[in-house]
């Protein structure tokens, strides 16, 4: 027998033996990962003891391949691994996963998704550690989707958060890893567990579920169910809730500097602990580029902290599946050490799985280099493979790791799903202030101008209001509208009966409040709608109709027009406080708030 047949074997071996050995309990079927290892099948520990070291050591590594096909050269690879292909980046170094992204051009369509991971696997198979990838993408739905329609489409997490529903949040997250797993994508760098307590947060906002951490916590739990929770492994994501310790309270985005949390010990147990505690049945966490000197005194970023992730995250919390960093391209973890030191001390920190390096080559000889001097054992790399094999055991990718690509079709985009993704975003708008008694809208306008930010949302809230018989204008004006925009804005307006106007985070964008107040002196009806953050509302307070979608998707879109027109209720309640900038400390419109919008 050839050793891939061998291997092969041991590997169908391995996957058997874990799922007939999982014991009943409803956790550990759901977290293979978070079984201890006593209870790994000896067929994983035998696959492990037949791959050399620099085997093992691509088996920590996740990374971007460029091209829209296995087999099809493309620059970027070259540039980046010295081979041509995605197949010969993935035999040539053994890696342990990929990450799709639309700057790979990796992503252009579902069948075209499936058909690449198939010639991933293919070439994984091959390769000579020939064990199946982990192909995965950041799915988080709303503000953070990679690959949009014919896929369904959700609101994101904080609009979930105003639909207060864990079962709606739970089947979101379902559909979601369903439609993956048969583009052959099997772990979602989702959902984030991030409490969104700052307001000014620059790169988490609508990405977290609410600033309060029970409700935080109950649907990252719901959505971790959501991914994992199938009896059919091969039908399941590996979810990843990110960013640990708790990336909610920055004003700094860890892509381009590093940030420092001030939470002390009660803080980071009352408001970031929560949701990863819930999570622990995740078969992977991520962590997060960021300080936490009240927690930790060493000053390095979370990513390379053993205190925070062998003793928080794992001895604290108890997690035992797959801690992976985040991008380590980010400069959040660059600012103190070289790239070919970061995999290591992320490695010596408790981290197993090294996401994105930007020296690939560096960083692989920096990990080989660090065994050979002594700095890590191979035990130590061992404990990470093991943990990254049973992770893909129990998704079943080392059993099936291809997929139909003929029949992607048949799962991704279906109507079943469509109907469902709607009907849980209609659960989600939320009605904030309306003092003009606009929502519903009692007399049919004749003319709707949509303008704002965004060319999809306009162009998707003007078809949907035709869809309804008024005549509609989109006019898309961009997150920072000129002068000249604006006045032509205020033109078109005194031209149409109603102006439905979107922000999208105008609360750092002055541009857009000058927008909004220009539109009210038009003298036509004008009703604001936030679609991202909700806190827009509060810094154009003389807006007398606001509403909040936290998402510009044509799904929210759709449904901001159902309670526009009254065929809806509004019925979704603010998951985060927003603050009245005019007063420090007071709410402008509390945790909880929303009106009903009911035609009576």
């Amino acid at each position: 027998m050839g050793h891939h047949t061998r291997r092969s074997v041991l590997l169908a071996t391995a996957a058997a033996s874990l799922a007939a050995c999982a014991p009943s309990g409803h956790s550990d079927q759901r977290n293979p990962a978070s079984r201890p290892s006593s209870g790994v099948p000896d067929e994983l520990d035998r696959l492990l003891r037949g791959m050399p070291l620099e085997q093992k050591v691509g088996q920590l590594f996740l990374s971007v391949v460029h091209g829209s096909s296995a087999d099809r050269p493309h620059p970027a690879n070259r540039a980046e691994y010295g081979v041509d292909t995605p197949a010969e980046v993935v035999r040539r170094h053994h890696l342990g996963g990929v990450i799709h992204f639309g700057w790979t051009e990796s992503l252009l369509n579902p069948r075209q998704i499936a058909e690449m991971s198939n010639g991933l696997q293919d070439a994984a198979l091959s390769s000579g550690a020939g064990v199946p990838l982990l192909i995965a993408t950041d799915q988080e739905q709303g503000s953070v989707t990679r690959i949009g329609a014919p896929a369904t489409e959700f609101p994101g997490s904080m609009a979930l958060g105003a639909a207060r529903d864990p079962a709606a949040a739970e089947r979101a997250a379902a559909i979601t890893g369903r439609e993956l797993r048969a583009m052959g994508v099997n772990l979602d760098f989702a959902p984030s567990g991030d409490v969104n307590v700052n307001p000014a947060n620059p790169i988490i906002g609508v990405r977290s579920f609410s600033s309060d951490a029970q409700l935080a916590a109950q649907l990252t739990r719901a959505q971790v169910r959501g991914y994992q929770s199938s009896a059919e492994p091969a039908r399941t994501v590996s979810a990843a809730v990110k960013h640990f310790p708790g990336h909610g309270d920055t004003a700094q985005d860890s892509h381009t500097t590093l940030p420092t949390v001030q939470h002390d010990r009660e803080q980071w147990e009352r408001v970031d602990a929560p949701p990863f505690r819930a999570a622990g049945l995740s078969d992977v966490v991520m962590t997060g580029h960021l300080v936490v000197p009240r927690l930790d005194s060493s000053g390095e970023p979370a990513t390379l902290s053993p205190a925070v992730l062998t003793g928080m995250l794992r001895g604290e919390l108890g997690y035992r599946g797959v801690i992976c960093t985040d991008s380590l391209r980010m400069e959040g973890v660059r600012t103190k050490h070289p790239d070919a030191e970061i995999p290591v001390l992320a490695l010596l920190a408790g981290a197993d799985l090294m996401l994105m390096p930007r020296d690939f080559h560096g960083a692989v000889e920096g990990v080989l280099a660090a065994v050979r001097a002594g700095r890590l054992t191979e035990q130590r790399i061992d404990e990470s493979v093991r943990r990254i094999l049973r992770v893909k055991a129990g998704r079943g990718v080392l059993q099936q790791p291809h997929v139909d690509a003929g029949g992607v079709d048949r799962v991704v985009g279906t109507s079943a799903h469509l109907r469902e993704a709607q009907d849980i975003t209609d659960r989600t708008t939320t009605l904030l202030r309306n003092d003009d008694a606009v929502v519903p809208l009692r007399t049919r306008p004749d003319r709707v101008l949509v303008i704002g930010a965004g060319e999809d949302a306009t162009g998707a809230l003007a078809g949907a209001v035709r869809a309804r018989g008024p005549r509609a204008t989109a006019l898309a004006t961009g997150s920072a509208p000129a002068p000249d925009q604006i006045s032509a804005g205020v033109d078109a307006a005194r031209q149409h009966d109603l102006v439905l106007v979107l922000t999208s985070a105008a609360w750092r964008h002055e541009q857009q409040r000058d927008l909004v107040r220009a539109l009210l002196r038009s003298g036509s009806r004008v009703a604001a709608v936030a679609v991202r953050d909700p806190y827009d509302a509060a810094h154009v307070d003389e807006v007398r109709t606001w509403l909040a979608t936290y998402s510009d998707k044509a799904v929210a879109m759709e449904s901001l027009a159902r309670v526009v027109f009254g065929e809806r209720p509004a019925v979704g309640k603010l998951p985060v406080e927003v603050p009245d900038p005019a007063r420090p400390g007071a709410p402008r419109y509390p945790f909880g708030h929303g009106l009903p919008g009911r035609n009576d």
